[in-house]
């Protein structure tokens, strides 16, 4: 185990669990959030509250970031660049445009730290459990004072290649998953407008090569039997638009994408932003079966 010190700025689902799997194997953690932290979550997390970004980073020799979108990445990496840093490493773990760190490489190493891009694959549930993927971007020797660190989190450590290179990949990831949801509500929908019934359409899905381990961890959500919430509509409303702008500036078409972000706008504003994602294809499986059920009585 290292002997460095953390620091975790942003306490929110992912930053909680990082803070609590970290503590609790003994690490000595700090946090800072920007909403401010109640003394009993500091006590459950395992970590000390520092009232002020400053003195986390004086008091963390590795800062983990975990944050919400770019704008908040942003404010914090702005922040960080005009405090003393020498000698630290900074590990931005959020998912976000490659550009929003890029654009912060030189004033942190101006103020004496090292910069990684790591963000997560899967939830807390798999951070707590130490099975979380992370894709990093950033030198050799950061990676490598980084991966201690890493492999308590993680057994799916990927160092791809230079800063930024880690959230490419993550977006690259993103852009798959986003997909298999579009497309199983999709053929859920041509299923049923073929006549078959629900549960064999969700059968044949789940026995077929196609059913990813996410797609049938999701199948209690999609069939109604669970309101778990591994990770919300809302939440994949702005990973697929990070995916959407970083395609846009590249000149790239991202059909599939389009399509999937247009199904989850289309949930949230039907009330289920706080919902799985999964529930997208819910919505899909209940109006199929409706209007498969209302075409069989007017036969």
């Amino acid at each position: 185990m290292t002997g460095e010190t953390i620091g975790i700025i942003g306490l929110g689902r992912m930053g909680s669990a990082m803070a609590k799997r970290l503590s609790g194997l003994g690490f000595r953690v700090s946090g800072w959030s920007r909403s401010g932290i109640r003394a009993e979550k500091a006590v459950s997390l395992g970590l000390t509250p520092m009232a002020e970004i400053g003195a986390l980073a004086a008091a963390s020799d590795i800062i983990i970031s975990s944050l919400i979108d770019d704008e908040a990445v942003d404010a914090v990496m702005r922040a960080l660049g005009r405090l003393p840093l020498s000698g630290k490493l900074i590990v931005e773990t959020s998912t976000i445009s490659p550009q929003t760190l890029r654009a912060h490489a030189a004033a942190i190493s101006a103020a004496g730290a090292q910069l990684l891009d790591a963000p997560i694959s899967g939830g807390p549930e798999t951070l707590l459990e130490g099975r979380a993927g992370l894709y990093i971007g950033g030198s050799a020797d950061d990676f490598e004072r980084f991966r201690p660190i890493a492999d308590h989190l993680s057994d799916r450590v990927h160092h791809i290649g230079p800063l930024g290179d880690g959230l490419s990949a993550k977006l690259v990831n993103n852009m798959m998953l986003i997909g298999l949801w579009q497309t199983m509500k999709e053929a859920i929908t041509l299923g049923a407008k073929a006549g078959l019934p629900a549960d064999r359409m969700i059968a044949v899905i789940a026995g077929s090569p196609a059913a990813s381990p996410a797609l049938k961890s999701r199948l209690p959500i999609i069939t109604g039997e669970s309101e778990a919430v591994g990770f919300p509509v809302s939440g994949a409303i702005k990973d697929a638009r990070v995916v959407r702008d970083f395609a846009d500036r590249l000149g790239i078409a991202i059909p599939a994408t389009a399509a999937s972000l247009a199904s989850f706008e289309r949930v949230a504003a039907n009330g289920h932003a706080d919902r799985d994602l999964a529930t997208m294809v819910r919505v899909a499986l209940v109006e199929a079966e409706r209007d498969r059920a209302d075409a069989a009585d007017t036969e």
